[in-house]
Formats: C-alpha cells, structure tokens, sequence
C-alpha cells in the first residue's frame, strides 16, 4: 500500500495567524531634544503698590540755633550739640557765616604750633538789651549762644522761612522763633532763625562782643511795610517735608 504524506503528518503549519501577544515592558526614556526657539517676550505685568520708604533712603539736617537740643518731633533725633562761633564783628576778613562749634573738639595729631596767619574764630553773643518785651529774649543778655545740629531721617526737605513763625501746609514745623544777625554798622554775617525760647551756654555772662546776634526788623522807607511792621521784632521758622 502507497502511504501518503498527508496521511501521517501531524503538523499544525497551516499558514494561519496566532493571537496578539502581550505588550512589551516600557523602554528606556530617549535623550533630551535640542533646545528650542526663543519665544517672543510677553506682555508686561501691572506696576505692583510702591513700597515703604527704606530706613536711609532720605532725611535731612538742619542747625536749631540758640538751644542745646533738638525738638521733640518724630523723626527728628539728634547728631550733635555745639557752641555759635563765627568772625569777629569788625575784622574784614575770616567766615561771613555762624558755625555750630561742636562740644567735643578733636585736634590732628602734630598740631599746636601759633600760627600768627590765622583766622580767628570767636564766640557768639546775643545783643537783645532793645528788644521788644514780647519777644522774651532780654534773660539771655550778653550770653553766649549754643546750637543743636539735627537729623530728620523721616522728611527730605528743609526750608526756614523768614517772616512768620507758621509753616506751610503739609510741612511739619521743626521749630520757630527770631530773626536775627549781626548790626546793621558791624561786619555781614547771614541771617539765622533763632530759637523762640532761646538757651545759653553756663557761665558765658561776660559781655565779650566777638560775634554778636541782634534781632531784626523791617524798614518801611524801602517798602516792606504794608505787610510787615517796621516797629516789631522779625519771625522765622524751620519746616521740613
């Protein structure tokens, strides 16, 4: 008997397709892509609330002539405590303004030599023996007048304004009080604002005229009267904003 093949072929190759096996585990992750383009810059934000105001981003100082301390104002603190000093009142020559001498002088080393070129600096007076009664400085006759040097560390503006004691609004008022500088036939100095209540240094009653504050007033003939009062001692005041 002639066998055939199909006969005794047991195989299952009949050229079909199985299942669909199971997915394949996750691959590795691929290296990072090149960079790519800069986009186009975007609109700006709103502008944010402004800020405090820093600790030393402004401030002010100022020199309260004829008392030994600074007012008792908020902001206001002060830097150090002085003696009025300035040219004598005939000389010619040295500063045309007051100084605020400090109390605590220190001296280069290597000085001490006299120097017979120099220019002297002398102490200053208040002269107020024909002041008005008002104006309540006739205690401090022939004294010598001491200053205050002040820091506003609050305000960044200083204005002293001569001819009122009130400052302008929205200004804060550091202090208010005279007019005053040196006489009309002595040597120019520069017009200061004396404290209202004015101090002295102790034991400066001696009369030496080096330096000398006088109270001032305005001269009608010239036409500052009609606002002013040609018989009344001056105001002036110190503000800062």
């Amino acid at each position: 008997r002639i066998t055939r093949q199909s006969d005794t072929d047991t195989s299952t190759d009949c050229g079909c397709h199985g299942r669909d096996g199971r997915d394949g585990r996750d691959g590795l992750p691929g290296r990072d892509g090149p960079p790519g383009l800069k986009g186009a810059v975007g609109p700006s934000g709103p502008v944010g609330p402004t800020g405090p105001p820093g600790r030393n981003g402004g401030g002010v100082t100022y020199v309260r002539w004829g008392r030994k301390t600074c007012p008792l104002i908020s902001g206001t603190t002060l830097v150090y405590e002085g003696i009025v000093g300035g040219a004598h009142y005939l000389n010619t020559g040295g500063g045309a303004n007051y100084i605020c001498l400090t109390t605590e002088p220190a001296y280069q080393p290597g000085t001490g030599s006299v120097d017979i070129n120099n220019s002297p600096v002398y102490g200053a007076e208040y002269n107020t023996l024909y002041s008005g009664q008002g104006a309540g400085t006739h205690s401090v006759l022939d004294q010598n007048v001491p200053c205050a040097v002040c820091e506003v560390s609050t305000r960044s503006k200083h204005l002293m304004i001569p001819g009122t004691y009130i400052c302008p609004h929205g200004w804060t008022t550091e202090y208010y009080g005279w007019l005053m500088a040196e006489y009309k036939n002595h040597k120019r100095t520069m017009y200061t604002c004396v404290d209202r209540d004015p101090e002295s240094i102790d034991g400066s009653s001696t009369n030496t005229e080096g330096v000398i504050f006088h109270h001032t007033e305005a001269d009608c003939a010239t036409g500052l009267c009609g606002p002013y009062n040609g018989a009344m001692e001056l105001s002036c005041v110190v503000c800062t904003k």
